[in-house]
């Protein structure tokens, strides 16, 4: 299917798209800025994503500070990542329909508000506002980052390239503990005042340099889509949240009920799409997944992110806090030599894959994930804190070797006019395996406790938690076999 406007030359009875075109000289012909280019969406992400976890280690305090549950607080969380996963489907046809200056604006104007409502916020509802605002930048910001990666940089030099993104998407939310555990002794506000100016820097910093020229489409937002996909992924991650939270209690709605809803919603947006993609209209066109290296990739990063969030980050920082009694500071800390690791492993993986492909990095870094969320299951009260760092650094070179590989391959395999909804696919798709690896986890851990109507969950329920998480780790070990062989061509195009 072509994903272009009707030649000049010809009459179309029923004009869907406009075309606006730029000059030439733009994405293609500027490879002297493209380094410049690159660095500031790397940078303005980085201080975007980070957001996504820094919370995790003041759900305590934030449980006690607000008078609300862990399982509530931890929709800071997984709300956050929720929101991202209900308007990443849209970046597609913003990134068609607006130039990148323009879509980078937004995003960094809309995160800096965020930011700033949750610093002001009085209590749980503001606060939960605030991260909504906040994700709804964060959310564009990642697409346009990959597109831009994909149409700037050769095919033999993604991986590399690749890498220095794994430290936005990857090491930020690694290191948000750490920072938040640094920052939660002046008070939790301060996690936002602090990013505060940063992500006005960066919005500066945009406007001042992103000039980017690219083909615009005028494609008419399709409603309907967006609110099926907010409805289909709302309803899947409350209805699983719903069953941790409703712990102890009587529920007043099944926790089934929102999960068969959301379900039925998607069921309908894919539906749509297909419709749609036929007239190029589609809110999000499916045809990356056409791509057999593009499916299993998919597969295989939302599981990676699955233990990434939910269980690194989210369950990790409550066992060092309810189980060893560290306080929020040294639970950050022991958790910033995995978060190097990963981020130290990005460009040199990346520059690997050029070489070998990803099956020989994508094994063993299953492997290693699998393992260490294997022995954090046998982790108990009496267990010593280096014991713990070292099976996070473990994990988190794991998670390094799988994240560069499974990025370049997904999008490497696909058509350039795909490049944008194929980025949109795998970023709404990580975001919904965090939020649904947070929901989960946190739910099996409530659940799970000897106390389940505790405010935070025991040793016993992060265990179960754990052991699940192992079950997943051992789920991507197996996909990892399917990575294709051998290092991506200079053109690569699976059809």
């Amino acid at each position: 299917m072509c994903h272009a406007a009707v030649p000049a030359d010809q009459e179309s009875p029923i004009p869907m798209t406009e075309t606006v075109s730029t000059p030439s000289s733009g994405l293609d012909r500027a490879p002297a800025r493209s380094g410049l280019l690159i660095g500031v969406l790397v940078l303005s992400a980085f201080v975007m994503i980070l957001n996504e976890t820094i919370l995790s280690v003041g759900l305590r305090e934030l449980t006690v500070d607000l008078r609300v549950p862990t399982t509530t607080v931890q929709w800071l969380t997984s709300g956050f990542l929720l929101t991202m996963a209900v308007v990443i489907p849209t970046t597609g046809f913003l990134l068609e329909r607006f130039s990148p200056r323009e879509v980078f604006l937004f995003s960094l104007s809309a995160f800096s508000l965020g930011t700033l409502v949750c610093g002001v916020a009085p209590g749980f509802g503001l606060l939960m506002t605030g991260r909504v605002i906040q994700a709804c930048g964060t959310a564009v910001m990642l697409p346009l980052l990959m597109t831009t990666v994909m149409r700037l940089v050769p095919p033999e030099r993604r991986g590399a390239t690749m890498g220095t993104i794994t430290i936005v998407i990857a090491v930020a939310p690694a290191i948000g503990p750490t920072i938040g555990g640094a920052v939660l002794s002046l008070g939790w506000r301060w996690m936002f005042w602090i990013v505060l100016p940063l992500a006005v820097a960066a919005l500066v910093a945009g406007a001042l340099l992103l000039r980017l020229a690219a083909e615009r489409r005028r494609v008419p937002l399709d409603v309907p889509s967006v609110l099926l996909s907010a409805i289909g992924f709302g309803g899947v991650l409350f209805g699983l949240s719903a069953g941790g939270e409703q712990a102890g209690a009587e529920p007043l709605v099944p926790g089934w009920v929102p999960i068969v809803a959301g379900v039925a919603a998607l069921a309908v947006f894919v539906w749509r799409q297909l419709r749609l993609q036929r007239r190029d209209r589609a809110l999000l066109d499916l045809r990356p997944f056409t791509h057999r290296s593009f499916v299993v990739a998919l597969v295989l990063t939302a599981l990676l992110f699955v233990c990434l969030i939910g269980a690194a980050a989210i369950l990790l920082p409550l066992y060092l806090q309810t189980v060893l009694h560290t306080s929020t500071f040294v639970s950050g800390l022991a958790m910033l030599p995995g978060g190097l690791v990963l981020g130290l492993l990005g460009r040199p993986v990346g520059a690997l894959f050029d070489k070998v492909g990803g099956r020989p990095l994508v094994i063993p870094g299953a492997a290693a994930m699998a393992a260490s969320l294997g022995l954090f299951a046998v982790l108990g009260p009496g267990s010593p804190l280096v014991a713990v760092i070292g099976i996070h650094v473990l994990m988190m070179a794991g998670l390094g070797l799988m994240m560069t590989p499974l990025f370049t391959e997904a999008l490497g395999v696909l058509p350039d006019h795909l490049y944008s909804h194929g980025s949109a696919i795998l970023s709404t798709l990580q975001q919904v395996a965090g939020a649904l690896g947070t929901a989960m986890f946190v739910s099996i851990a409530t659940l799970g406790s000897h106390d389940a109507t505790a405010s935070s969950p025991d040793a016993a329920g992060l265990r179960a938690a754990f052991v699940v998480a192992g079950l997943v780790g051992l789920l991507a070990f197996a996909g990892s076999w399917l990575i294709r062989r051998g290092p991506m061509a200079p053109s690569t195009s699976e059809h």
